[in-house]
């Protein structure tokens, strides 16, 4: 397996691996990371669909690339992705899936061709006062501690070990709006590792004049099941690609001898029942250690979604993995600790009364229902106690939402803290009560609140998801295991908890995809390089457009960068003339 850039080999097609018509798979979750394998065996690799397995401990694939409506309470997603242009790898497998909804066209066609016509951007980021739009909204407000975010950047990441992100950061930074869009965008709290925000720093390093107002990112049309679950999910099933769902995989047996690993036999349970597959070194087995959304509970409108600690299935799996060789990772690093204080809580808000639709278009600025861009992404409720958002995407974002209809996806990073209104933490809130806070943020008059929160104004559905933001506890190499472990002959990692040897970040759909490709390349010997990360962080231009933005667009003269007076004043006069003027200028420091 090895990486590439540019097109030379974006559109070749691989030779057929050796022997591959006698190998088979056994792909362990069906998530994006087990569908994007799926993909990857029988694209490149040639594998004959039937000779591929994936195992489910649900009832439906698309882990947490969900998106229901659940009959007994209503429509609920998990989640959302943010997705950009650079996610190279995910785009290399999606323009081979045909769309769903475009005759002849692939997924990526689809998906173009929608940003395309209906770019996506935010009029409003930041809210605060109920309702009012905070006046520097769209300014980082960094100061002096943008020299800060230039630091982790240089400072290498062995350095860093398991240092968390406020330990490494002033007070004057936490106060800054860079941190507001960044933490509220990303999910990223004051304990979680600094190691991953320097990647991510590095890797969207390109889109620093993006995030204020989302113009970096690119949204689905429907909700990620429909729109990027189930083209793949069609696509496996016209390559006969076998799918088992309410398949628990309790064990990988793992046989090491001389330093090699051979996966030797599957324990599984099924339907109550335990199973056993024995394995050869021509059975590849990739499995996706770990989930984010494990072990998630639903609550109602009148209901709390019900507070769990139980690891399930998948982290079982991983610590009986782990038990055999220290090479399998350290899960409880991920999944055991996590604060009270942490995200735990999503609601999926079905309004169904028009009274509240002039509250969100006026921050929009937009018209709810002509089946463009809303919100363009979450809009942070900068005084909110939980710290909220919320995000109203294209509508309807269900295909069987009624015309009226509009879904509210809200979040809040702080669980453990009584609300503004409500005056209880949100992970013992009903959805009536989350819906309550909401609109009292909206800036709905008090007095109308409870009549607009009722279940036949709007429908709200809160998940309690106990793992959500363990892929950005504070880490160490070995913590994660390697894609393809040393010494492995037939089993792999995949998925956001297998550490990829490049510097791509965790909590993104293309992570999934890349250890899947990664992984499937490696135990085929596919002939074909894996795209490598977008090296924008290498591309001075890109570095001279940061340095602009961070300090909300001033010049290197007026800059609060720690530059010597005689850098600012003779320096710059030098090299004005020159090629790094000509850069400067284009970047308009000068």
């Amino acid at each position: 397996m090895y990486y590439s850039n540019g097109n030379y080999e974006a559109f070749a097609k691989p030779r057929k691996p050796a022997g591959v018509e006698n190998k088979s798979a056994y792909i362990v979750g069906g998530g994006l990371a087990g569908l994007s394998a799926a993909v990857f065996l029988v694209r490149d690799g040639q594998m004959p669909g039937d000779h591929i397995h994936i195992l489910e401990e649900l009832s439906v694939a698309g882990g947490s690339l969900d998106g229901t409506e659940r009959p007994d309470i209503g429509f609920v997603t998990r989640g959302g992705r943010e997705m950009e242009n650079h996610f190279e790898c995910m785009w290399d497998m999606y323009r081979s899936i045909p769309s769903l909804e475009i005759e002849g066209a692939s997924y990526l066609d689809e998906y173009y061709w929608l940003d395309q016509d209906d770019p996506n951007s935010s009029n409003c980021r930041m809210i605060y006062q109920r309702g009012n739009e905070v006046p520097d909204d769209g300014q980082y407000t960094l100061g002096k501690s943008a020299k800060e975010i230039v630091r982790l950047i240089m400072t290498p990441e062995e350095e860093l070990g398991k240092k968390t992100i406020g330990d490494y950061f002033s007070d004057e930074f936490f106060a800054s709006n860079f941190w507001y869009y960044w933490c509220t965008m990303f999910a990223f709290e004051k304990w979680h590792s600094v190691v991953e925000m320097r990647r991510y720093c590095m890797r969207f390093i390109h889109h620093i004049d993006g995030l204020p107002d989302f113009t970096a990112l690119k949204y689905n049309k429907y909700n990620q099941y429909e729109s990027m679950t189930l083209p793949i999910v069609k696509y496996l099933e016209s390559h006969h690609v076998d799918f088992q769902f309410d398949t628990i995989v309790d064990n990988v047996e793992v046989e090491t001898n001389n330093g090699e690993k051979h996966a030797r036999q599957l324990d599984l349970t099924v339907g109550g029942a335990q199973k056993e597959i024995t394995l050869s070194d021509d059975d590849l087995v990739f499995v996706t250690n770990g989930s984010i959304t494990e072990s998630t509970t639903y609550g109602s409108h009148h209901e709390a979604a019900p507070a769990t600690t139980e690891p399930g299935p998948s982290w079982t799996l991983w610590e009986n993995l782990a038990a055999q060789s220290p090479d399998f990772g350290h899960p409880q690093v991920f999944y055991k600790g996590i604060p009270q204080k942490a995200w735990y809580i999503s609601a999926t808000a079905t309004i169904k009364n028009p009274n509240v639709e002039p509250y969100i278009e006026r921050l929009t600025k937009r018209e709810l229902h002509d089946g463009k861009v809303n919100t363009g992404g979450i809009i942070t409720i900068k005084d909110s106690n939980w710290f909220m958002s919320f995000c109203v995407h294209r509508q309807p974002h269900f295909k069987e939402q009624k015309d009226n209809e509009t879904t509210v996806w809200i979040y809040a990073l702080y669980s453990d803290t009584p609300g503004n209104y409500i005056h209880k933490k949100i992970v013992d809130c009903t959805g009536e009560e989350i819906t309550e806070e909401w609109l009292y943020h909206l800036g709905v008059p008090e007095a109308m609140i409870p009549k607009l929160a009722q279940q036949e104004s709007i429908n709200t559905n809160p998940v309690y998801m106990p793992f959500i933001t363990a892929y950005f506890m504070p880490r160490v190499k070995g913590d994660r295991p390697a894609v393809v472990p040393e010494g492995s002959k037939n089993l792999a990692f995949i998925g956001n908890f297998a550490e990829s040897p490049t510097r791509d970040t965790v909590f993104t759909t293309e992570y999934s995809v890349r250890t899947a490709m990664e992984a499937v390349y490696s135990l085929l010997g596919v002939q074909r390089g894996v795209p490598e990360v977008f090296n924008s962080v290498y591309d001075i231009r890109e570095l001279l457009k940061a340095l602009y933005y961070l300090n909300d667009k001033e010049k290197l003269t007026d800059s609060k960068l720690p530059l010597p007076g005689i850098v600012k004043n003779k320096g710059l006069k030098k090299i004005e003339q020159t090629w790094i003027g000509e850069l400067l200028e284009d970047a308009h420091l000068i």
